[in-house]
């Protein structure tokens, strides 16, 4: 893990839920979007600063492994860190934690910086660093 893991919490709702009455699978990623977002632009990096800079991530491969349903009005917290970044991408874990403190899901993305203009992957920027809560420092000391 590079930096710390950022926690976001939530409650299940019933606007979450598939027929079998737990969590739709598609939603996972839904969840797991927000509390990107909620990471980033708690460091600055909202939706207007993307479209400031016109520079804003990109998710290039998701791996998802479902452990445990989760059901309607479960308060879960979503933990999130970046576990590494090389050149232009980066390996994001993102968890979904129970009340029990068990992982019922748990994904890892592969992630980078996206040029709006240039319609290109780039280098990650200072700024963009900061809004995944860490460092070029950190990245060196991470090898």
């Amino acid at each position: 893990m590079i930096g710390t893991a950022h926690e976001y919490e939530l409650l299940i709702q019933e606007c979450h839920l598939d027929t079998f009455g737990h969590v739709n699978n598609a939603v996972y990623l839904q969840l797991f979007e927000q509390a990107r977002w909620a990471l980033i632009t708690s460091n600055g990096y909202g939706l207007d600063e993307v479209h400031r800079r016109k520079v804003g991530p990109t998710i290039l491969e998701i791996h998802v492994r479902f452990s445990r349903e989760l059901k309607n009005r479960q308060n879960i917290t979503i933990k999130t860190w970046l576990e590494s970044y090389q050149g232009k991408t980066g390996k994001l874990v993102q968890q979904m934690i129970d009340e029990a403190g068990k992982v019922c899901c748990e994904a890892v993305f592969t992630m980078a910086l996206f040029d709006l203009t240039a319609r290109k992957l780039i280098l990650p920027t200072p700024e963009w660093l900061q809004a995944m809560g860490i460092t070029a420092e950190d990245l060196t000391a991470a090898g």
